[in-house]
């Protein structure tokens, strides 16, 4: 899994556009370690740069969640060179490979956001997958898939399998692995992990309460719609901002070193 990516660095002046990339994901990688869903150094959260559809941030392989800021974040491509970043950062290649075949089709899903956590792979473990019990967990109503286990991700013929089982959904359960949402921006894309993480948080408490209140689709549908497809009824102009607008907040109370 720590095989080291292939260096190919060239010498470029970071635009303000990737500055903000830098800084929003480096603040996702704290927030995934502040709500605790962590793996030691695994999982990964990748954005590609603005600009440079070929090129994506990633965690150099080694760091914890706390340590990750907007500096020390490696750029590569989807071919898995090192563009940008220290010639002493390795790169997971199990993380490049799923990440990649997402960056390569160049649509809009510009951000990757991979985890461990407990609850995610309770669920990824169990055949029934995300029960519709929550108002969290019908925000996948109509937008979750399913992809299958093949072992650690370090070949890249997966990619093209991967990218079938995701389709055009916007998060995809890894069965006996764990959980990954796409999205267009850094703001989106955690929101959505977040409520897929706190989907499977409370099936797992549910399930050990009691006997699951499972919602009809009637019911799943017009939440989904309403969460998903029309966040502006609530506010919201921009999916995620004003929630990570807040979370960054926090994060600048307890250690604004991620923007370092």
């Amino acid at each position: 899994m720590a095989r080291t990516i292939e260096e190919n660095r060239t010498s470029t002046r970071m635009s303000d556009g990737e500055r903000a990339v830098r800084v929003q994901l480096a603040a996702a990688y704290r927030l995934v370690d502040y709500f605790g869903w962590t793996e030691l150094i695994y999982g990964h959260l990748t954005a590609r740069v603005p600009g440079e559809d070929r090129h994506f941030l990633i965690n150099a392989f080694g760091l914890n969640y706390d340590e990750i800021t907007a500096s020390n974040l490696v750029k590569i491509d989807v071919d898995g060179n090192r563009i940008e970043g220290s010639s002493e950062d390795v790169v997971n290649y199990a993380g490049f490979v799923l990440h990649s075949a997402i960056h390569m089709q160049h649509d809009d899903n510009r951000v990757v956001m991979h985890t461990h956590s407990r609850a995610g792979m309770a669920i990824a473990a169990i055949k029934e997958g995300l029960a519709q019990i929550s108002m969290t967990s019908t925000a996948f109503y109509e937008s979750l898939a399913y992809h299958e286990y093949e072992g650690v991700s370090l070949y890249l013929d997966e990619r093209e399998r991967f990218i079938k089982s995701l389709g055009d959904k916007k998060a995809v359960i890894l069965k006996n692995h764990g959980l990954l949402v796409v999205g267009s921006t850094i703001a989106e894309t955690f929101i959505r992990l977040y409520r897929i993480e706190r989907a499977c948080q409370v099936q797992v408490d549910a399930a050990a309460a009691g006997t699951l209140n499972i919602l009809s689709d009637t019911v799943a549908a017009r939440s989904y719609h309403d969460l998903e497809v029309f966040p502006e009824k609530y506010g919201h102009s921009h999916y995620g901002e004003m929630e990570f607008a807040a979370l960054m907040r926090k994060l600048d109370k307890i250690d604004p070193g991620y923007r370092d």
